[in-house]
């Protein structure tokens, strides 16, 4: 299935159903009166997160989603059923905005989470219901309300705990294929990975965490180079992000200045991502012959006050020691969280 991550549609809600005028003409009730039943509300339009879903490509073949109308009322105060809700699913971490307005209406962060985007029109009221003592044969009813359209843009942001960032071809998509089941293509060459993907890390029967191969990100990706704007803003859910350096000497680059380069577009495209916790990894140690190349660079770190991990994604060396310090960052953030939520829970009124 294609990754898409961004979709346009069109949601129309259902019009009520109109009143309906009737009298009552039955045998032995010469004076039945007025009798035409309410019109049926329409359907709304709702939108809930679904866990199973992963992309938004639905939508770029069923742009138009609609809910049905409300029936008319009828006579011997028969009213209109009401019409059915157009429920709409979209992966956890749809954000919605209004394509007019561009004013973001909901941000589906949870499993289940729902946001009633468009609602259906009110059904009309039938003529029984305007009988009163004063006009005991009203011949008139009221008409249904339209229901609610709207034109709105959908946008994914990847729900995951890690984020992997790095240069193209650092070994990303090598690392989260050996962690976890995920298989995103790899190859010797930049660009291999074109969206992003997931992979579920299970430490034990009760513990994993999900990590998110953001594809390689180059100079200028704020900016959207390397359509950099559109992975970037999949790393804004994670955690923590893990960095990938390439330590092989292969790509002719310096680790240390990719560090920076990368941080600089996280930072450019939104400080608060470059605020979040990082792992600086090493990767591609197998190709390093000279150790003492490696020691520098982890002096070099060291002096800007950042732990250097050393790993090999293609051999294995060093992947433990990442997973393991991923998983206590983890854990450490998510007892930060809980401690939080008590505190505030806790907290007396006004205090």
């Amino acid at each position: 299935m294609k990754f898409v991550d961004e979709a346009d549609i069109e949601v129309h809600a259902g019009n009520g159903g109109a009143g309906c005028v009737s009298f009552l003409r039955e045998k032995y009730r010469p004076k039945g009166g007025p009798a035409g039943g309410n019109g049926g509300n329409g359907g709304s339009v709702i939108i809930r997160a679904d866990p199973t879903l992963s992309t938004l490509q639905d939508f770029k073949f069923q742009p138009i989603q609609r809910a049905t109308n409300g029936e008319p009322g009828r006579g011997k105060d028969q009213h209109g059923t009401y019409g059915e809700d157009r429920v709409i699913r979209v992966p956890v971490g749809t954000q919605i905005s209004d394509r007019d307005t561009e004013e973001p209406l909901a941000d589906l962060a949870e499993p289940g989470a729902e946001y009633v985007v468009a609602r259906g029109g009110k059904g009309g009221l039938g003529n029984a219901m305007f009988k009163s003592s004063t006009n005991q044969t009203p011949k008139f009813a009221q008409p249904g309300i339209p229901g609610e359209e709207r034109r709105i843009h959908l946008e994914l942001r990847l729900m995951a705990d890690v984020g992997l960032v790095g240069f193209p071809n650092a070994g990303k998509s090598t690392f989260i294929s050996r962690i976890s089941a995920a298989r995103p293509r790899v190859a010797d060459f930049p660009f291999t990975t074109l969206v992003p993907n997931l992979g579920v890390v299970r430490i034990s029967d009760e513990e994993s965490f999900v990590v998110a191969d953001i594809p390689g990100l180059i100079e200028g990706a704020h900016e959207g180079q390397g359509l950099g704007d559109r992975f970037l803003r999949h790393v804004a859910r994670t955690a923590i992000l893990v960095h990938l350096l390439d330590a092989g000497g292969l790509s002719g680059r310096d680790p240390l200045e990719d560090y920076e380069i990368i941080n600089h577009e996280l930072a450019s495209f939104d400080s608060e991502i470059a605020d979040k916790h990082q792992i600086v990894v090493a990767n591609k140690t197998d190709l390093v012959s000279d150790t003492d190349t490696l020691s520098t660079l982890e002096e070099t770190f060291a002096k800007k006050g950042i732990q250097l991990y050393k790993m090999s994604g293609a051999t294995g060396e060093g992947v433990n020691q990442v997973i393991a310090t991923i998983a206590t960052e983890i854990r450490q953030m998510k007892a930060k969280a809980i401690k939080e939520d008590q505190a505030a829970t806790n907290r007396k009124p006004f205090e």
